[in-house]
């Protein structure tokens, strides 16, 4: 068998050669003499990125802060260099378990919130077929499946230890360090004046708002890597030294989101600690259904309709404070414009949704003209600024239910883990991670960032680590035993 298929990769090598010589010449392109040594260098270049797929992730995680939208036309851009590793990771990780099965992680077998993940991917296929853009919600598709391989499956393989844990934490920080103090420095030449603020965030963050959102669930695994390491320790200070300098950096990102967010994030260490995430849950579902029902009965929800011409952006940011109280800030009442139209496309298509990936290009036609202000021509293509009610939209009352799963659960589990895990180490991770995903359950539900690399990428690594830290959990039980 061996001899057979190396007889056929010769006579195909050799009818390769003739044919690019022969179409080299005769459409005198003399590039096309390299195809047969490329063909013959890809198997030698494949090889060795399989077997550099952990120096790949890790190089992934450190790029993530650094990474940049690029537009390759003016209908496709992708997060460079970081979406292409993400790709790379995919495409490698699939032909090694394809050739391996065995690899695959049997943790992940046994764990519920894997099968509503896959259950979550189902369901977006099968949204997908009564989507009004199936091309786009495919592409939806595609880019979710390359988020959850390199974050939620291979962190299985690669991060074994405490080390390995260190190391993914260090990734992660010491760029955003770097980001924070160029920010820093960059708005000081704009004697940090709120709006300058997005002058220094390019090339790398869109805007404060991805800026802050990654930085203030970044807090968390600095205040970690601070909390374990020992006061004897001489690099301790220079920790603090940059906790210092991210919560300065924090400070001037001037989003009202990210700083709820870091109170949202002190308080929830207490709220895991003392087993009240039950309490909470609940208690956040009971508002959500008496305030979502009070808006709706007798047209309650008119009563927050905008005043085109006070509705304003400020540049002072006292007065965006104070605007913001007043229901008058743009951004807010543009937010509220699109959760009205969001209700009349849910009342359109309740099951199945508008299919992922389409609301900017549906939404339009639900709006209500009282509520409009004058970004709502929006310019950026942005969402409905709320992922969960985006969910809803554009993979209907089942995908909100199975993400909604999803994120529940993930908290639980953090808590579950907290409480079980004896090693303090892992204790620490188990919290830490239950902190940021809380940080960024507010933050997503003002706004759609779980589709952005960065607080995407944050998002789907912090489950891919719950299933390592339940690994460590069953590592104890049966020393125990």
């Amino acid at each position: 068998m061996a001899l057979l298929i190396k007889y056929h990769r010769t006579v195909f090598s050799a009818a390769l050669f003739f044919l690019s010589t022969v179409a080299a010449i005769v459409f005198a392109q003399p590039i096309l003499f390299a195809i047969p040594f490329v063909w013959l260098i890809i198997p030698y270049i494949f090889n060795y990125c399989i077997n550099q797929t952990a120096n790949l992730f890790w190089i992934l995680l450190l790029l993530l802060p650094l990474s940049t939208e690029l537009n390759i036309t003016p209908s496709l851009g992708i997060d460079f260099p970081d979406e292409l590793l993400l790709m790379l990771l995919t495409g490698l990780s699939i032909v090694k378990l394809i050739h391996e099965p065995k690899l695959f992680p049997s943790i992940l077998k046994k764990q519920t919130l894997f099968f509503i993940l896959i259950l979550i991917m189902v369901w977006t296929v099968i949204s997908s077929f009564y989507s009004v853009q199936p091309i786009l919600s495919i592409k939806f598709l595609l880019a979710r499946i390359w988020y959850i391989i390199p974050f939620v499956v291979l962190p299985q393989l690669l991060v074994k230890s405490q080390t390995d844990c260190r190391k993914l934490a260090l990734l992660l920080v010491l760029p955003m360090l770097a980001m924070v103090i160029q920010a820093l420095i960059r708005f000081g030449f704009y004697g940090f004046a709120f709006d300058s603020i997005k002058k220094t965030m390019a090339p790398f963050f869109r805007n404060h708002v991805n800026y802050s959102a990654m930085l203030v669930c970044l807090l968390p695994i600095a205040f970690a890597i601070y909390y374990l390491t020992p006061k004897t320790n001489p690099q301790k200070k220079l920790i603090l030294l940059g906790l210092a300098i991210g919560l300065i950096g924090l400070f001037y990102a001037y989003s009202r989101g990210a700083w709820l967010a870091l109170v949202v994030g002190i308080a929830f260490v207490y709220i895991l600690q003392k087993k009240l995430l039950k309490w909470l849950v609940g208690l956040m579902l009971v508002i959500i259904v008496v305030a979502s029902s009070w808006l709706a009965i007798d047209y309650h929800y008119m009563r927050f309709a905008p005043d085109h011409d006070h509705t304003i952006f400020h540049t002072n940011f006292s007065e965006h404070i104070a605007a913001t109280v007043a229901f008058k800030d743009v951004s807010n009442a543009e937010r509220f414009h699109r959760w009205i139209a969001g209700a009349r496309m849910f009342a359109d298509r309740p099951i199945t949704g508008f299919g992922a990936n389409t609301f900017y290009s549906s939404y339009q036609s639900f709006t209500v003209d009282r509520f409009k202000t004058w970004v709502s021509n929006n310019p950026e293509h942005s969402t409905v600024h709320n992922y969960f009610l985006l969910t809803l939209l554009e993979q209907g009352l089942p995908g909100l239910l199975l993400f909604s799963g999803l994120y529940i659960g993930m908290l639980f589990k953090a808590q579950q883990l907290y409480h079980q895990l004896q090693n303090q180490f892992y204790q620490t991770m188990a919290i830490c991670i239950g902190v940021v995903l809380a940080m960024m359950g507010l933050l997503i539900f003002m706004s759609d960032l779980i589709e952005t690399d960065k607080i995407g990428s944050l998002f789907w690594l912090s489950l891919g680590l719950l299933f390592v830290l339940e690994s460590k959990l069953s590592e104890e039980k049966s020393a125990i035993a």
